[in-house]
């Protein structure tokens, strides 16, 4: 996208298009020569956004490693971008990118500033999310500034998806099974839910899709878990989701249904 104003209306919602044309005038400002492109993916690129539950999920593609110089001046821009925009405070999530790094199938060894829960991280590592967030990228991502995202990155290989899932679940999901304190919380317990649906899904089925879509194949295919899956879907702030054992069993049922697979 050449022209900035175009973004004032790249979402059906005011607000969030204000946060996007906020973030990219100023990441221009501030990157200059060394911005490849700005990209809005998630939920709001494959039709899954629910306005009272979903974040604003972003990625940037550098020429380069960010400047020492600039990482202040990129955490400023996002902490206000968050005042400005209180609804989306702590809601905004936002990696900047090497352009190096996007031929990494594994997770990159290097780390990358990254903005999320309104905490700005200079140096974030990657983990086994990195090939499945590059697919949603390629596939559904939409470039606020720059060429399209598949153009820089090329193709995601479904197989490589369906291994980074299961490696994602064993190293990342099945360790909340002793970890009620996280799953205590609401939003993880529906977190935790969805992303497994879409984990079952993807490697049952060989495509990655949409939360939403994985959870509703999932409670038809195994109704037992219909009820669970539905208050997961169904959750926004200001609701409690008090199923954490059902949770737990639920991490359990997806390990069980996925396999050993490759666990590192």
């Amino acid at each position: 996208m050449e022209n900035t104003e175009q973004i004032k209306k790249i979402t059906p919602y005011r607000d969030i298009n204000d946060v996007l044309f906020f973030l990219a005038i100023g990441i221009k400002d501030i990157l200059g020569q060394d911005l490849v492109g700005f990209y809005l993916t998630g939920s709001l690129t494959y039709g899954d956004f629910v306005e009272q539950r979903s974040d604003i999920d972003l990625a940037v593609v550098l020429k380069k490693p960010m400047a020492l110089e600039n990482l202040e001046l990129v955490k400023r821009l996002h902490l206000d971008a968050e005042r400005q925009h209180g609804k989306w405070a702590k809601k905004i999530e936002c990696s900047y990118i090497p352009l190096a790094m996007l031929k990494n199938k594994l997770p990159p060894k290097d780390p990358r500033p990254y903005m999320g829960a309104g905490i700005f991280y200079p140096a974030a590592p990657y983990g086994n999310e990195w090939l499945i967030n590059k697919y949603f990228l390629c596939k559904y991502g939409i470039a606020l500034i720059g060429p399209d995202f598949k153009d820089l990155a090329g193709p995601v290989d479904i197989a490589d998806v369906q291994k980074a899932c299961v490696k994602d679940l064993h190293k990342e999901w099945e360790p909340k099974i002793t970890d009620p304190d996280f799953l205590a919380d609401s939003h993880q317990q529906s977190y935790v839910v969805l992303n497994l649906c879409r984990i079952l899904y993807t490697v049952r089925r060989g495509e990655a899709v949409s939360k939403k879509m994985a959870a509703s194949w999932v409670a038809k295919e195994y109704p037992q878990w219909e009820s669970l899956i539905k208050t997961a879907d169904n959750w926004h702030y200001g609701v409690k989701m008090e199923r954490l054992i059902e949770t737990i069993d639920f991490i359990r049922f997806i390990l069980e249904k996925v396999g050993g697979g490759e666990k590192k």
